[in-house]
């Protein structure tokens, strides 16, 4: 149970060093910068830094853009297992020495982002010209030019009429509007829903009036216009349109020599994001003309360093503040080697506040346990624990948080192989029926004698029974825990008033329970404790009972304490309903094995065959994988609430901010620079 002790710094040093001693701090990654308890004073200035980290985020974005080109035109192919390799360890001088050629690096991408987006013109290009010759497809059947007028003596005109109209009815309609005309033609070159697609023929002189009749039954002219026929300009843009594939297809080919270029430019990208970060940094700290300050919070084990790293090579002068009672600093959890693979766990609830214990160690515990206990098959649980072994032997370099995250995997995998040895349980009732399928001879004796304790599915009421036992060591662990952390603050009556007089109370309970019909009918045996236990039990549940009654919670006033203390006793129905939810570990360690079980059914249908062998390891293994997941996603998100809901809310409130140091965020590479012991 390891928080940090953070303590509040200020340094004040030369301006001279300033640059050197941000790139040290930011190197070291032990210092989280919080400026706002820093004096202001009239002749302390801050730097615009703001035209800088725009500059920075430019370039950042122009490597960027050049990745993602390289990524759509030469991707790199990569595993199922990528998410795990983490980022890409790179020695300190061969960072420096890519970093020398950024100019020369960043000239590339522009070359890069230049060639793309001329693929891009030419694919608008490309795709204008296939809009225009889906527009010719219903003129394909005109053979005069697209613009063609006419002669000296007629006027041509071509369009389309926004309805579904005969021939004849086109030229009723002409008629009622201009009686007059009768030296014209009409051509209906082709028709679709609602549209027709005409030309027309008429005298120069009565041009108008024909336009003027056609265009009151909806007429209107085609957008493109072309000296070609509809069937030559058709030939003309497909002829166009290969040109432009042809030096797409060349510019592609451009793209695929500055595949080699990927690397430089993550560095690049990774070097701007760096400085942006700086200078975000050096744009909040006040200066004088000759110094600056800088403040925020170090964990008191990394002081040591930071002395002998920063202060004394640039003998800047090191100051700490007293951490205000209502300030609440950063969190950083530092636990050990088996426990700290839950830290995400106890983080996704809430980082413990100052002065609050941290759960982790204990949490990992009991999170363990109850996930080989829901899990609880030996065969999946030899699956889980080797798959996150070969992850962590292979990916060293993997993102810390997903390590942690594919321990806790790991260790529920070796719980849940612990509690399948006791069930019996290796994928469902594999050893059972195997043998009796596929062998010879009466297995029949053999069932359930692989279990070294009990077989869940023959006596779930026994289950049930340790479901609860397990739960109410659970939750008076939680108990215990307030109680502890209320002594070490030096509240020993609010330890035995928020936490005795109810531990009095429900373990009395308990025992007065135990001697019971009910209890007999469930444990399918009669207890009998000795009358001094007995008697014991009745005074701890009267003395627990009164307690509550007397002294919850801080009123001066008798009514209102008792009417609370009434309240308080009340209680006693949520903690029915926690233990209660404690038969979840019940509930999917049965569910585990029966579907397990069912897969084993299925393969074993086709009975003893080539065939049915074959048929039999197909279905065990989708069935396994499949069975695997969702039982593994089930222990997961249960045993998460049953420390969220039931063990957390006996004790722990959580909600602290974590510990976000000053340090080299990449995206791309890591550098092989002094990691500290930390892991920060």
């Amino acid at each position: 149970m390891a928080v940090l002790q953070m303590q509040r710094f200020s340094i004040c040093a030369l301006k001279e060093n300033r640059k050197a001693i941000l790139e040290e701090l930011q190197a070291l990654g032990i210092t989280q910068i919080d400026n706002s308890r820093l004096p202001k004073r009239k002749f302390l200035k801050k730097q615009d830094t703001q035209d800088a980290r725009q500059l920075f985020d430019k370039r950042i974005l122009q490597a960027e853009h050049a990745l993602e080109v390289l990524d759509e035109y030469c991707p790199v192919k990569s595993s199922m297992l990528a998410m795990f390799e983490g980022k890409e360890w790179l020695e300190k001088e061969q960072f420096d020495k890519t970093v020398e050629r950024a100019p020369e690096i960043l000239k590339k991408a522009a070359e890069l982002v230049a060639l793309n987006k001329e693929i891009s013109d030419k694919t608008a290009s490309i795709q204008k010209m296939e809009n225009r010759i889906e527009a010719l497809a219903p003129w394909m059947e005109y053979d005069l030019p697209i613009n063609f007028t006419g002669t000296k003596l007629t006027e041509v005109m071509i369009g389309t009429l926004p309805t579904q109209m005969t021939l004849d009815e086109i030229k009723k309609a002409i008629a009622d509007k201009e009686s007059k005309l009768d030296a014209y033609e009409i051509y209906i070159i082709s028709t679709e829903t609602n549209t027709v697609y005409l030309a027309g023929i008429c005298l120069k002189e009565e041009a108008l009036a024909f336009e003027d009749a056609l265009r009151s039954i909806g007429f209107a002219r085609p957008a493109q216009a072309s000296n070609e026929t509809p069937a030559d300009l058709k030939e003309s843009l497909l002829k166009q349109i290969e040109q432009l594939n042809t030096e797409i297809e060349e510019i592609k080919v451009k793209i695929g020599d500055y595949a080699d270029c990927r690397h430089d430019f993550m560095v690049v990208s990774d070097y701007y994001r760096t400085r942006s970060d700086k200078y975000q940094v050096l744009g909040d700290l006040p200066q004088s003309k000759s110094t600056f300050f800088i403040s925020g919070y170090v964990p008191e084990e990394a002081i040591p360093l930071m002395k002998e790293r920063v202060i004394e090579p640039y003998e800047a002068v090191l100051d700490f503040q007293k951490i205000k009672k209502k300030e609440q600093p950063p969190v950083l959890l530092s636990n050990n080697g088996f426990s700290d693979c839950v830290e995400g766990v106890v983080a996704s609830f809430g980082l413990p506040l100052k002065g609050e214990l941290d759960p982790t160690v204990i949490t990992s515990f009991f999170y363990i346990v109850f996930f080989g206990m829901m899990l609880s098959d030996a065969g999946y649980g030899l699956l889980l624990a080797l798959g996150c072994a070969f992850l962590l032997l292979k990916f060293k370099h993997m993102p810390s948080g997903l390590k942690k995250s594919i321990k806790m995997f790991f260790w529920g995998g070796v719980s849940t192989i612990v509690w399948g040895i006791l069930f019996g349980g290796f994928f469902g009732n594999l050893l059972d029926i195997v043998p009796r399928i596929f062998g010879n001879g009466d297995w029949e004796a053999y069932e359930g004698a692989w279990a070294l304790w009990f077989v869940p599915l023959e006596n779930p009421m026994k289950l049930l029974i340790w479901c609860i036992i397990f739960g109410l060591i659970h939750l008076f662990m939680g108990m215990a825990i307030h109680a502890w952390d209320l002594c070490r603050k030096k509240k020993v009556w609010d330890a035995i008033r928020e936490v005795g007089f109810w531990m009095a109370f429900l373990v009395g309970l308990i025992l007065l329970l135990l001697p019971t019909s009910i209890m007999a009918s469930i444990l399918g045996t009669q207890i009998d404790l000795p009358n001094a236990v007995d008697k014991l039990a009745l005074v701890l549940t009267i003395v627990g009972a009164i307690g509550l009654l007397l002294f919850t919670g801080k009123k001066r006033k008798p009514g209102m304490r008792i009417a609370l203390g009434v309240y308080e006793i009340y209680g006693i129905t949520s903690w029915l309903s926690d233990i209660l939810s404690y038969s979840r570990l019940l509930a999917l360690g049965m569910a585990t094995g029966v579907i397990a079980s069912v897969i084993n059914q299925i393969g074993t249908m086709p009975g003893k065959s080539v065939f049915g062998f074959i048929f039999f390891i197909v279905v065990l293994v989708i069935g396994t994988l499949l069975s695997l997941f969702i039982n593994t996603l089930s222990a997961y998100v249960h045993t998460n609430r049953l420390q969220y809901v039931e063990f957390y809310g006996k004790f722990y409130e959580g909600g602290s901010d974590p510990f976000v140091p000053f340090t080299k965020e990449t995206k791309y590479i890591d550098i092989k620079e002094e990691k500290n012991k930390w892991n920060i």
